[in-house]
């Protein structure tokens, strides 16, 4: 059992500001009480300790407001990507099998026209009724739930714990340290585990959010140089942004930014390089939604030396490599760790997470001499996007749902904003354009997950088992 951390860190530090979002803030006593509100409006619809509910919203103080009731009311919260279609919102949906639907009303548009939804403002002005306050979490009650991509083309429901996010935080901490004047620049989505996972170590820690809506470089490079704030997570495509914009002005990080969480995909040595000359020390990281964020992290005085390294598993985090006998040898990613989810939801509600107590990443890597993680091809086919991960086996499903297509693969390309981009490969069996194919997707897919090339060949790449060899596939181009 844990203490309810948000009535535990408004008692520790009530008076310290938790939350800030343009020139406004709240303390920690101000967002526990608001939570204390909704959770007693959440209860006159009717939602239950231990119900599952839906929410989509911007990320907004609002957001985190909400959020911050439904953990104190105690229900489960699936997490929905305001940038997906209707299409795979629908799916997600129905196969979290939820109670209700809590959406903004900027976003309702997005959901599938036949949701019943609760507005935010329903929410907010609806009647208070007074409920009887939780002292304790169990370790094992389920705070959020995002879906990941699977090989499958059909998206998982990860569980994350009150176990596993506190673990994850409490690992981090022990790896980066911790200050009373710690401000973490939150651009990351809330419906990210990356974003999310700030809010985590917030309610632990006693530290200050600065939320953004979204990520402004100009705005993130200005925060960091000024040293209003400490600490900033990022991809390597939004880093690359805040170091152009730097640069161009002659900027400087001030001496109280402490450093940059890098995750989504290694990150270029010559990222590194630039950072370095402006003071800026940037952190790599790995890790996965069934993982709560971190695993592995390579500290900043290591950045050079091990270019290219995720670094050593964060303190109650072990890692090792499948059929590996000696360091530098190649295999699957297997992890162990409080940090790990206890299972799905769903369709996948029956798929062990682990097996013999590890989880199976299929992310290919290797330890060196010293430890050091390297990965080497995440999740084999995986297409990662400005930091975004694509499954060519989601578009592909899409592609093939179209009565011309006979058979489609999907692999990523290089792109020099988003360091790769899906392609599409298609063999036909009917008649039809590309831009016939690209309208059929565009209601299917996100914008992110979109073919941004389609070339019509006569057949795919294929082993003997015929199966199809993704990694063959960009040889047509």
């Amino acid at each position: 059992m844990q203490p309810n951390w948000l009535a535990q860190r408004s008692y520790l530090t009530p008076n310290r500001i938790g939350l800030s979002y343009n020139d406004k803030q709240w303390t920690f006593k101000e967002l526990y009480d608001e939570a204390v509100r909704i959770a007693g409006k959440l209860a006159s619809f009717h939602l239950d300790r231990g119900d599952r509910i839906a929410l989509l919203a911007p990320s907004r103080p609002e957001l985190i407001s909400m959020i911050y009731g439904c953990m104190e009311r105690g229900v489960e919260i699936v997490f929905l990507n305001g940038r997906l279609s209707s299409y795979e919102l629908h799916y997600q949906i129905q196969d979290a099998q939820v109670k209700a639907v809590i959406v903004h009303e900027e976003e309702q548009h997005k959901l599938p026209e036949d949701t019943d939804s609760i507005l935010f403002t329903e929410v907010f002005c609806a009647e208070e009724i007074k409920i009887e306050a939780v002292e304790e979490w169990s370790d094992d009650a389920t705070i959020s739930i995002m879906y990941t991509s699977g090989t499958t083309g059909f998206p998982k429901g990860v569980r994350q714990t009150v176990q596993n996010h506190s673990a994850s935080a409490i690992s981090s901490v022990l790896n980066l340290g911790l200050r009373d004047s710690d401000v973490w620049l939150c651009t990351m989505p809330i419906f990210h585990i990356s974003g999310f996972s700030i809010l985590m170590r917030s309610l632990l820690y006693g530290m200050h959010v600065r939320l953004y809506e979204k990520f402004d470089a100009a705005s993130c490079a200005t925060e960091i140089a000024e040293g209003s704030v400490t600490r900033m997570s990022a991809v390597a495509v939004t880093l690359e942004r805040i170091l152009s914009y730097m640069e161009e002005r002659g900027m400087k990080a001030h001496p109280n930014f402490q450093s940059i969480l890098a995750g989504g995909g290694p990150v270029p040595v010559d990222y590194l390089r630039r950072a370095d000359k402006l003071h800026l020390q940037v952190v790599q990281t790995y890790g996965m939604t069934e993982t709560s964020s971190q695993t592995a992290t390579l500290s900043s005085e290591d950045a050079m030396e091990k270019a290219g390294s995720a670094g050593k598993p964060l303190f109650f985090n072990q890692i090792r490599i499948e059929g590996a006998a000696k360091p530098g040898d190649e295999g699957e990613i297997c992890i162990r760790g409080p940090h790990v989810t206890p299972g799905y939801i769903g369709r996948f509600a029956n798929r062990p997470a682990m097996e013999n107590g590890w989880l199976k990443t299929g992310d290919i890597g290797y330890l060196d001499e010293e430890g050091y993680l390297y990965v080497i091809d995440r999740r084999a086919d995986l297409i990662i996007s400005g930091g975004e991960n694509i499954y060519p086996a989601e578009i592909e499903n899409v592609l093939l749902a179209h009565p011309a297509v006979k058979e489609a693969g999907v692999s990523g390309i290089d792109d020099p904003v988003w360091g790769k981009v899906p392609a599409a490969f298609i063999v036909l069996k009917n008649e039809a354009t590309v831009e016939e194919l690209l309208t059929f997707c565009k209601g299917r897919l996100a914008s992110y997950k979109m073919p941004k090339k389609v070339l019509i060949v006569d057949q795919l790449p294929r082993n003997g088992s015929n199966k199809l060899v993704r990694r063959r596939l960009t040889e047509l181009l």
